[in-house]
């Protein structure tokens, strides 16, 4: 689905909804702004709804979100806001919970007409932060890596590489926009915003006041308690995602890596180094003159590509580095039997220094001759013996993430290996010693491979999850709180 196709749905949803508020309900007051009201009221409802499926998924946002932004302040004059950002990540999920279903009941109170001034200003504001958000992600692109968003005057031409966020998360992983298009959507919602400010007395108003607020109270208490089904208690109940089950993930990655294979380069964008000054020329052209007119030392070049049949997707990223450095994922996909791989993209632990008594040993090498003869023998006997103190790293585990191994996970897994199918674990990067400390902590007896973070957060929305392969597709995915339904492994593998 493009976005053009769902502003036609809301679009052709609202208008329906307007005559129904003025033909049956009678409530109209000004068609015009009974149609906005619809129209911005059931886009709110909808976009907040896809992100409401996968909380997480807008809180990981969210966290890149405030990377960025501490990186950005940091080195400024207001760098006493950059603080503030590590400690928004630390409760991203929370953020996330709170916007969405601020924009969800914030749709809802649009439809029915709830608290009009309120309403309209709450709708400004919270389009003026989404505004923001989607403008600074386009505006980067403008940004070279080196350059501080601030340094407006050493800005140059728009480069997607540039873009510190790749996209803004308005709709989850339902459909992902372009951050320009982004940020010129929600300058368009800003026409509204602003109308409905001078216009709210205009509003239509549905039910009495006390069912408004019965609607608004309830729709709170209900949101809530979905959102938290959806990443405390078990995965989203819908999987937009690549890693959705029953996805044939060997073959989408065959797809994709011929797509971006296939790709032709169309044009060449060169740079002058001195003056800044960017031409986009042919390729045909370009290699004609570019020893000439556009010598390295004088201009850099850049390749311009023709777009892949197939999008690119985070399963052309799909790597999982094995414990000698290389890939298991082809092995992965081409196993034709089951696989039992644990995700989790996060050991958390902490790090202490502890203080151990090594003895150092000094020995002395005797020349014994044998018998009075001519042969002689070493003998090596001890010297001395000193005793020093030596730092050493420690990581220690909470108990409840050592639990949900130990309980549970651990026992499927032992199950899975006695069936006969290939049994791992993939974690972000991390230190060597820290997964060694943690097997040994939690007993935990198989392979730990590793691979990016943000991959593992796509494959399955829980620390840790797991996730059943057969033959190169996502067979089922398990949720920590759901590990006791996955009930006899060996039924579950025939």
């Amino acid at each position: 689905m493009t976005l053009g196709t769902l502003t036609l749905y809301i679009a052709i949803a609202a208008l329906v909804l307007t005559l129904l508020v003025g033909l049956v309900f009678k409530a109209q007051k000004n068609w015009l702004i009974t149609y906005l009201q619809n129209f911005t009221g059931a886009l709110f409802v909808f976009s907040g709804w896809v992100k409401a499926i996968d909380p997480l998924g807008t809180a990981y946002k969210m966290e890149q979100y405030f990377a960025e932004f501490e990186a950005t302040f940091e080195n400024t004059w207001f760098s006493f806001i950059a603080p503030m950002f590590p400690w928004l990540s630390e409760y991203a999920i929370n953020f996330s919970v709170a916007v969405i279903i601020f924009e969800i009941v914030l749709g809802i109170m649009l439809l029915i007409g709830a608290l009009p001034r309120l309403t309209a200003w709450l709708f400004f504001l919270l389009v003026l932060f989404f505004t923001a958000l989607t403008g600074f992600t386009y505006l980067t692109g403008f940004v070279p890596a080196e350059v501080n968003f601030f340094q407006f005057g050493q800005w140059v031409a728009f480069e997607e590489t540039n873009m510190k966020v790749t996209d803004c998360g308005c709709f989850g992983d339902f459909l992902k926009l372009k951050p320009k298009i982004s940020f010129f959507k929600d300058l368009f919602l800003l026409i509204p915003a602003l109308i409905f400010l001078w216009q709210h007395k205009k509003f239509h108003q549905l039910f009495a006041p006390i069912t408004r607020t019965a609607i608004v109270t309830v729709s709170l208490v209900g949101l809530l308690i979905y959102c938290m089904s959806n990443y405390v208690w078990d995965l989203p109940h819908t999987d937009f995602r690549p890693f959705a089950v029953g996805k044939d993930v060997r073959t989408q990655k065959m797809l994709e890596e011929e797509a971006a294979a296939n790709t032709q380069v169309t044009a060449y964008k060169v740079t002058n180094k001195a003056t800044g000054e960017t031409k986009v020329i042919p390729i045909d052209e370009y290699l004609k003159v570019y020893q000439k007119e556009y010598p390295k030392e004088e201009w850099t070049s850049q390749q311009i590509s023709s777009k892949p049949e197939i999008e690119a997707t985070k399963i052309s990223d799909f790597e999982i580095e094995g414990t000698d450095g290389m890939d298991i994922v082809p092995d992965l996909l081409d196993f034709p039997g089951y696989t039992l791989m644990v995700v989790a993209y996060k050991m958390p632990g902490d790090i202490s220094e502890q203080t151990l008594t090594v003895q150092d040993t000094s020995w002395i090498v005797d020349t014994v001759q044998i018998n009075g003869g001519d042969s002689i023998a070493y003998v090596k006997r001890v010297d001395q013996i000193q005793e020093r103190q030596v730092a050493d790293q420690l990581y220690t585990f909470p108990d409840y993430y050592l639990e949900r191994y130990q309980k549970l996970l651990i026992p499927i897994q032992q199950q899975g290996k006695e069936a006969g199918a290939k049994v791992f674990a993939a974690t972000g990067f991390a230190d060597p010693e820290k997964l060694d400390d943690f097997k040994a902590a939690a007993g935990f007896d198989f392979p730990i491979y590793q691979a990016d973070d943000i991959l593992l957060k796509t494959i399955v929305r829980s620390n840790p999850g797991l996730v059943l392969w057969k033959d190169g597709k996502i067979v089922n995915k398990w949720h920590h709180k759901k590990f006791d339904e996955v009930g006899d492994v060996k039924l579950l593998l025939k």
